[in-house]
């Protein structure tokens, strides 16, 4: 039986109703109504549930979600999407500098893809796995706190059998099996957004984002708001109504993995990162999932062009200057950091942040795991192997937490030399996708593109 995921009304209805709570709409009725028709909750991790539902509560399915739809909200002023009123809300919003900087080498980029291959490869075992079995795994080899890659080696039979690796991950990302860098959607959007650069230049729309998906990105390699977008295309919907209708993962982390590129290609101008980032991201997201997004991409705009690790704090909070003070996601990273600044152990600030945002948030979510992001890289001080050991070790969605991580710290390293071997030399230089036509580049080859794609120094009017 096929149970395509992250698509079947029944299953969708659960985690509107939880985004519905989050987002300052009242879904208690529905809720009811749902519950008294014998419908389930979500799944809490897989992304369809073991068997599919009747056709008449599949057909509730779609009616309750349009209800919730149209359920007004208390939070819209403070969380807005469009662009213009984001920027009316952000009193500190970067000036365009005067005069361009000089964008980064190919050395610093080659060094920001391979940090972010190296983040994503470290988190990719673990992913779905609670953090306590996160912890378990990797002490029971004598790997916690986390540095290096997790194996399987030595690990108790009846701890693996209680805490499974992730099991389409394992044969190509622990240890003892990583022979280059394997297929991941976090590395496959940058590269669709390399293709819609070269394609399209730096006045893309979201349309045009949405016709390379379409040519470029096989159905099956998106997961949750991207594959619900790309239904909504299919059957006719336009950007931005593809990130709205249905969809309740609009605030998940998806925008997020796909901001890399958008700070890499406005060195030193945070604020064009953060509205290209912007662009992209309302194909899929609204609000908190956009300023995902935006912080994102304005911290490596700032990083792209900063002296070193210990730049990172002034990136971060750079990154707050592009979304609305008084988001969720503002106000989750202003306490992420404070956290890290306040504790020495990093376990300790790990609690702290799961105590605040599990009991409500999927783990998915864009707004716990920006928050991890941004505690991992302030508590390393920009560090590189520290960055990423501590995004991954914080759980939730590790692979993408420790793909962004490496990704800032080893841009702010500045060139490949300056990531340990360790880390590096098991990727040999290879990349593997299903994106056009790049599977097999190498990372050094990807650095020269994204080079080529940074406009030069120039003086702005």
């Amino acid at each position: 039986m096929l149970r395509l995921t992250w698509v079947q009304p029944e299953d969708l209805l659960g985690h509107e109703l939880r985004q519905a709570a989050l987002d300052g709409r009242e879904p208690s009725r529905i809720a009811e109504r749902w519950r008294a028709a014998g419908g389930e909750e979500a799944p809490l991790r897989a992304g369809a549930s073991p068997q599919p539902a009747s056709r008449y509560l599949r057909t509730l399915a779609e009616d309750l979600l349009d209800e919730l739809a149209d359920l007004p909200g208390r939070l819209k002023d403070d969380e807005p999407t469009d662009l213009e009123t984001i920027k009316s809300l952000c009193p500190h919003w970067p000036p365009p500098a005067l005069t361009a900087p000089a964008p980064p080498g190919p050395a610093r980029y080659e060094a920001a893809w391979l940090g972010r291959a190296v983040g994503c490869l470290l988190g990719k075992p673990v992913e779905k796995l609670p953090l306590e079995a996160i912890r378990q795994l990797a002490g029971s080899t004598g790997n916690w706190p986390l540095a290096g890659y997790l194996t399987a080696r030595g690990v108790p039979a009846d701890l693996l059998a209680a805490h499974p690796w992730n099991r389409r991950s394992a044969a190509t990302s622990l240890a003892e099996n990583i022979d280059g860098m394997p297929e991941d959607d976090d590395l496959n959007y940058p590269l669709l957004n390399l293709l819609l650069l070269q394609r399209h230049g730096r006045a893309f729309t979201t349309t045009d984002v949405a016709r390379l998906w379409l040519d470029e990105l096989p159905a099956g390699r998106t997961f949750t708001a991207e594959r619900v977008a790309y239904r909504n295309l299919l059957t006719g919907i336009e950007p931005p109504h593809t990130a709205r209708h249905r969809n309740p993962f609009r605030e998940w982390i998806g925008a997020l993995i796909r901001a890399d590129v958008h700070g890499w290609t406005n060195p030193g101008d945070p604020a064009a990162a953060a509205a290209q980032a912007h662009r992209d991201a309302t194909l899929t997201h609204t609000a908190n999932g956009v300023y995902a997004a935006m912080f994102t991409a304005a911290v490596i705009a700032q990083a792209a062009t900063a002296p070193g690790p210990a730049a990172v704090h002034a990136c971060l909070r750079t990154g707050l200057t592009v979304i609305p003070p008084n988001s969720r996601l503002a106000s989750a990273v202003r306490h992420a950091v404070e956290l890290a600044r306040t504790h020495a152990d990093f376990d300790t600030v790990v609690d702290a942040l799961h105590a605040a945002h599990a009991p409500t948030h999927h783990w998915v979510h864009a707004v716990p795991n920006t928050a991890l992001i941004a505690a991992a890289l302030t508590h390393a001080d920009g560090d590189f192997t520290g960055s990423v050991c501590r995004a991954v070790s914080g759980g939730w969605d590790t692979d993408s937490n420790g793909a962004t991580a490496g990704g800032v710290a080893a841009l702010l390293a500045g060139s490949p030399a300056a990531l340990p071997d360790r880390w590096t030399a098991p990727l040999k230089n290879r990349l593997t996708t299903s994106v056009a036509d790049f599977n097999g580049t190498g990372f050094d080859a990807l650095a020269h593109l994204t080079h080529e794609l940074t406009p030069p120094e120039v003086a702005r009017p």
